[in-house]
């Protein structure tokens, strides 16, 4: 399968996004850093969704599928961001482990605000770095900022522990950043 790069037009989705959306079963394919074309993908700043974008049917369609995605028996993962399934947008799908249930949520435009404390060093792997580990020093106690797509209002939370490092391994993936650029030596 081709990776497209994919990073639409500012008056919406592109075509290019509309059909790998669309086309893509609910579990999609996962970018991986072993193949230089969608290295390229993982290595792009990504741009936030518009009001318009987040009430288009297209955008849920999106959100099940990067969860249906990083649950998957094949991933299994905690969080996943959308250059990881080929999409430089502004979206993550995190495992909540800080509320009841461990559900996973989808948040479109996420920014951390705050850190708090210093920052511990902790294992990370990642779905787009497949059979490698090693240790990222992160924060345990973050605030982060979001758009709510039911509502198109901004939303703020402070999220702490594992579920902050989650929270911190994918907001990198939007900025083209990998946790093997963190690597910490022992």
């Amino acid at each position: 399968m081709t990776t497209l790069f994919l990073s639409g037009c500012s008056g919406g989705w592109s075509a290019a996004e509309r059909n790998l959306i669309e086309s893509q079963p609910a579990v999609m394919r996962v970018l991986t850093v072993d193949d230089t074309t969608d290295l390229k993908v993982l290595r792009t700043a990504c741009r936030d969704f518009s009001a318009r974008e987040l009430a288009d049917p297209l955008y849920a369609a999106l959100a099940s599928k990067l969860v249906a995605t990083v649950t998957s028996p094949e991933q299994d993962g905690v969080g996943i961001a959308g250059p990881q399934v080929g999409l430089s947008r502004n979206v993550i799908a995190v495992q909540r482990f800080d509320k009841e249930g461990d559900p996973f949520e989808v948040y479109p435009n996420i920014r951390i605000t705050a850190f708090r404390g210093e920052p511990e060093p902790g294992p990370e792997g990642c779905l787009s770095v497949p059979g490698r580990r090693g240790k990222v020093l992160r924060w345990r106690d973050i605030d982060i900022c979001y758009t709510s797509p039911e509502t198109g209002q901004e939303v703020s939370e402070r999220v702490e522990g594992f579920t902050a490092v989650i929270f911190q391994h994918e907001t990198d993936h939007l900025k083209g950043i990998l946790y093997t650029d963190k690597l910490v030596q022992e």
